[in-house]
């Protein structure tokens, strides 16, 4: 089993940062891909940024240039560096895990983190 412990959410004011983290812990376990999604109240879930295999990311349009994901692979961590963040950014952001466990593909996500943007 793969476990995501995801940590950093807070209330900040617009224009401040943030920094997320994830550290998936488990064995048997290789990651495919790794990010972060967001649910705003009312809202669907949505891709946030994830990191693929060899160094591939993508990032919503709403955060380029203002995010950051990087990974930091001997300790299995995804980071979110989130800069300039603005009152929209506001959501619970979950970290998403997609690999393989004991040989079986699976899509994990962690418990979420509320990010809370004033204004």
């Amino acid at each position: 089993q793969v476990r995501l412990v995801e940590s950093g959410g807070g209330l900040v004011q617009a224009g401040g940062s943030l920094k997320l983290s994830c550290a998936a812990s488990g064995s048997f376990f290789s990651i495919s891909a790794i990010g972060w999604y967001r649910q705003a109240p009312g809202n669907e879930r949505e891709l946030v940024a994830v990191s693929s295999r060899g160094g591939l990311t993508n990032y919503a349009d709403s955060v380029k240039g203002r995010f950051t994901i990087s990974r930091d692979n001997a300790k299995n961590t995804v980071y979110l560096q989130m800069n300039s963040l603005k009152p929209e950014d506001t959501a619970v952001y979950y970290c998403n895990f997609k690999g393989t466990v004991v040989a079986e593909y699976r899509e994990l996500w962690g418990q979420g983190t509320l990010v809370t943007v004033s204004s």
